[in-house]
């Protein structure tokens, strides 16, 4: 009989990460896919973005409505627990052989805690990582714990999880397979976007991706710099929406009042995976706090100016630049990334996050997965 393999995807942002591993699993002869969304594809106001995955040619087998109209941490609190009661029916019927988690979103707890309960063993792709400015990190290391299979993006990440305990068998480097995109994907033109746009990609452009600093308890409390330095600039401004954490309506809100403001700006509702890879590699510059700057624009040999402490303890190649919270600390690290010496420091430079061939890999260690009690059980390693 076939494997069933259940995979949970909350958001465009995981769902772009995992669109390869997707194709692989369903192509596999020996698993049978099952496909769960929940929480933001399901908000007409994130964009509804279920339909991309049907789009894309995918079944989806499971729809969770759980994410809370809200803006505030309680908002976030509760969705999980929303996500819990349902993925408790939705699990105990389609009780998968295994379930495949991504990253740390704070949506991922529910299907984590559901899974344990029901004896379900958890794979689980991108732990290892650190991002301190942000409650993902707490939940990306309490994901790795409660999972039986690990996938991480580099080495390092892999001895970080061996650290924690986890036995070595387990933990599979296989790279990011976000940059699976890079490689199998047919990209689009600057031509193709523009028109999708309805913009001149010709002259300098920036990216904008900031999300909240869910660590902070004013979660949007770097965005007044943020904002103000952009202010500041004469290039084309493309913003692209926030995580739906809490915070992320103001900094909406607050994108939107500053494309009325400035003829130079413009906010992008939604963008597919295949667009916001072309995107950036169309693009002159990423500002902001996003793990796209320092995960995939690396490939593009994109310059990334880093803002404050969301990604802070997160690997980087030399395209990352790191900036303070502050105006002036923003404007001259874009400065610097401006430069024709920092552009040509980025020649033939490796992205640390892989080769562009996770997707397959994941695959090939689920089929051959141990599926009996042995995965459940995980022994403790003895110290001294």
């Amino acid at each position: 009989m076939k494997r069933k393999i259940a995979v949970v995807t909350t958001s465009r942002a995981d769902y772009s990460h995992l669109y390869w591993p997707l194709r692989e699993l369903a192509a596999h002869p020996e698993l049978d896919l099952r496909l769960i969304a929940l929480g933001p594809h399901l908000s007409p106001e994130f964009g509804n973005t279920v339909e991309e995955i049907e789009k894309d040619g995918f079944s989806v087998d499971a729809r969770i409505e759980c994410l809370l109209s809200s803006d505030s941490d309680v908002g976030m609190a509760k969705t999980i627990g929303l996500a819990t009661l349902s993925l408790a029916d939705c699990l105990g019927q389609m009780r998968p052989d295994l379930l495949l988690i991504i990253a740390d979103r704070y949506e991922m707890l529910a299907p984590a805690a559901v899974a344990t309960a029901l004896r379900i063993p958890l794979a689980h792709i991108e732990g290892g990582e650190i991002s301190e400015g942000a409650i993902d990190d707490s939940i990306r290391n309490a994901l790795t714990k409660l999972s039986h299979v690990h996938f991480t993006s580099t080495q390092l990440a892999r001895s970080r999880v061996i650290a924690m305990g986890e036995e070595e068998w387990r933990v599979h480097c296989v790279g990011a397979p976000s940059l699976d995109h890079l490689h199998r994907s047919v990209l689009k033109t600057r031509e193709e976007m523009e028109a999708e746009l309805a913009l001149n990609l010709n002259q300098p452009t920036i990216l904008v991706a900031c999300h909240p600093t869910t660590i902070a308890r004013d979660t949007t409390r770097e965005a007044d710099a943020l904002f103000a330095a952009l202010g500041a600039l004469s290039e084309q401004l493309l913003f692209c929406y926030p995580n739906a954490d809490a915070g992320s309506r103001e900094l909406m809100e607050r994108s939107h009042a500053f494309a009325k403001e400035h003829g130079n700006a413009k906010v992008i509702v939604n963008l597919n995976p295949i667009s916001y890879w072309s995107l950036l590699r169309c693009a002159d510059l990423l500002v902001g706090n996003s793990s796209s700057g320092i995960m995939e624009a690396a490939s593009f040999a994109l310059p990334a100016v880093n803002i404050g402490i969301r990604q802070r303890g997160r690997e980087r190649a030399r395209n990352v630049l790191d900036a303070e919270a502050t105006q002036s600390s923003i404007l001259d690290k874009i400065c610097l990334a401006q430069s024709r010496e920092f552009r040509c420091s980025l020649a033939e430079m490796e992205n640390p996050y892989g080769d562009g061939h996770a997707a397959e890999r994941i695959a090939e260690v689920i089929a051959a997965l141990p599926l009996n009690e042995d995965l459940l059980i995980k022994r403790a390693k003895l110290v001294g």
